[in-house]
């Protein structure tokens, strides 16, 4: 477990850091946005997909680099952002990035199933993959910038990273692991309602998972880090292969 005998914050302290990451992070995607940005055939603005990883790449770098001030300005950059070497080892911290990966994937699988047996809709992530397998480069690009660095390394270190290190200073929370686990899974869940309420649930429950995983290493994210990596890693290079079977022979 975590200690609980941190510097404590105030709520509105906490609520102008998590504006100030808010805007400078919508920020950050508006130029790729618009450098890559295009009219489509029935005239709406739309993006490409180079547009959209950087914009997602930048967006992440914008607020990552806020975090980072707030947490340096705090004296909690260290505790925050635990990247040390586990004191497990890697070999336990792998197998338990590898559990976790498996367990990620079989859950949007069962949640999928689940969602649609409710009558929810399930996630659609077309558009998304259908940017990802434009091209190899396209593929490699979504990789690196999205898959490997915004999502497996960026969402770990500002939702699991700081906004669990910010709740845990907060009154009335501090020392409240589940509490904590279940506000950042439902805040985790929220930038995805572009899926739907399927895809808000889903998601948020893996927040959960990755939050008490968080506690369970003892704050340490190389465990979480490493496992949302792969399962953007695998998802993406499935849907590229899917691509590749169903091109024609050249």
């Amino acid at each position: 477990m975590i200690s609980d005998d941190r510097q404590r914050i105030g709520w509105g302290y906490f609520i102008l850091q998590m504006l100030t990451i808010g805007v400078v992070y919508f920020a950050c995607s508006i130029p790729a946005a618009a450098i890559w940005g295009e009219l489509d055939a029935n005239g709406q603005a739309t993006i490409s997909s180079t547009g959209a990883a950087v914009s997602v790449a930048s967006s992440m770098v914008g607020g990552l680099l806020v975090a980072w001030l707030w947490l340096r300005r705090d004296g909690a950059l260290a505790q925050a952002w635990n990247l040390r070497t586990p004191p497990e080892g890697w070999p336990r911290t792998l197998l338990v990035a590898v559990l976790a990966t498996v367990a990620i994937i079989g859950w949007f699988t069962l949640g999928a199933m689940l969602a649609e047996t409710v009558g929810l809709a399930v996630p659609d992530v077309e558009e998304v993959l259908g940017w990802v397998t434009q091209s190899r480069f396209h593929f490699m690009l979504w990789i690196v910038l999205v898959a490997l660095f915004a999502a497996g390394l960026g969402e770990e270190l500002l939702w699991r990273g700081y906004l669990m290190d910010r709740l845990e200073r907060l009154p009335g929370l501090a020392g409240k692991a589940w509490p904590i686990i279940i506000i950042q899974g439902a805040l985790f869940g929220l930038p995805h309602a572009y899926q739907g309420w399927g895809g808000m649930i889903i998601t948020g429950v893996v927040g959960l998972g990755l939050g008490w995983l968080r506690y369970n290493r003892g704050g340490n994210l190389w465990a979480l880090v490493l496992a949302h990596m792969a399962v953007d890693v695998i998802m993406m290079s499935l849907a590229y292969a899917d691509r590749l079977s169903t091109l024609p022979p050249t």
